[in-house]
């Protein structure tokens, strides 16, 4: 009991120290200093082929961020998922599955259990079809998926931007309104790494960037869909959930996000549930006489246990910019 005690304190409080450079931030900075030289070594170590890096047959993109915490890198994965099937490329996901109970490599399949494969995972391949492979290494994922779909090209990463044992063609950092906090790392700050460092693009999910960007960011609204989904598959739009009185729900590293975001809809929220990332729900209780909203993550947990909940997913839209660049790029890398 301590222990979850201890952890929903970290939870819920230490976004907002991360934000200030206030004293429990400064309390911190020994250890992010320890932190910090660890994550020096481990890249160095990389660099100089002391920890080995494993390629594989295919382009490989990587999303992530540079914060704890999301910032929306699974929904960019599924756009980029969608526009490169659009443009007609063999296009897998892999993923480590944070939040499954399982350990080995394995595929997602359309009725797989979220337990077994990740919450996140399982929404890619439902929502985009794309093959999506889940394992503890990524290239073990990477390997297992193109085994099986030998005509992939490119394989997108969700998450893994610290993941130096996977080698990259290409790397999307995604931030949101927090930007990097502080600047400081772990605990101290949300940095998981030095900040900046190199990367090939930043997306902003967040409110518009005002003045000049710097070169290689871009844009990338985060918004909810104009629809909610029901677990047997159909379209509710969310103009007729206005006048209903909704509670809300959501297992998300930064809830009050999502929740915010259906309050601005114009959506009445009676009450708000916020739980842990990645919360399996096996300890719902069902409220049948209430009207639940989700998000799409959460909606395969919480379906089994409340089947008239609806799910509401979240979309991003990255700028023509960024679609310019990328194609350029891919069609160059693909054809070396």
């Amino acid at each position: 009991m301590i222990g979850m005690g201890l952890s929903a304190f970290l939870h819920q409080h230490l976004p907002r120290v991360w934000q200030r450079r206030g004293p429990l931030a400064w309390a911190l900075r020994p250890v992010a200093a320890i932190y910090g030289a660890l994550t020096t070594l481990r890249r160095m170590a990389y660099a100089t082929g002391i920890f080995k890096t494993r390629r594989v047959p295919a382009l490989v993109i990587v999303v992530g961020n540079v914060v704890a915490g999301g910032a929306g890198k699974t929904p960019v994965t599924m756009a980029l998922a969608r526009h490169l099937l659009a443009k007609g490329l063999q296009v897998g996901v892999i993923s480590r599955g944070h939040g499954r109970k399982t350990q080995d490599a394995r595929a997602v399949t359309h009725d797989s259990h979220p337990l077994d494969v990740g919450d996140e995972p399982l929404l890619i391949h439902q929502s985009t079809g794309v093959p999506v492979w889940v394992a503890r290494a990524r290239a073990d994922a990477a390997l297992g998926l193109l085994h099986a779909h030998p005509t992939v090209q490119i394989l997108i990463c969700d998450d893994g931007l610290q993941h130096l044992a996977l080698a990259r063609d290409i790397e999307i950092c995604v931030m949101d309104e927090r930007g990097v906090g502080n600047g400081w790392l772990l605990p101290a700050g949300p940095l998981r790494e030095a900040w900046p460092r190199p990367v090939d693009w930043v997306l902003h999910t967040g409110p518009s960037i005002s003045g000049d960007r710097p070169l290689g960011q871009y844009q990338a609204p985060r918004q909810l869909a104009d629809h909610a989904l029901t677990s047997d598959g159909r379209h509710l739009a969310l103009s007729a959930l206005t006048n209903r009185p909704l509670h809300a729900v959501a297992g998300l590293a930064r809830p009050e996000a999502f929740f915010d975001m259906l309050r601005q809809s114009g959506l009445q929220l009676t009450s708000t549930t916020a739980l842990p990332d990645h919360h399996d729900y096996q300890d719902w209780k069902a409220n049948p006489d209430r009207t639940w909203v989700c998000t799409e993550k959460d909606a395969a947990k919480l379906w089994p246990h409340e089947p008239g909940a609806l799910a509401i997913p979240l979309v991003i839209t990255p700028e023509n910019g960024f679609w310019s660049a990328l194609d350029a790029r891919i069609e160059q890398l693909l054809q070396h």
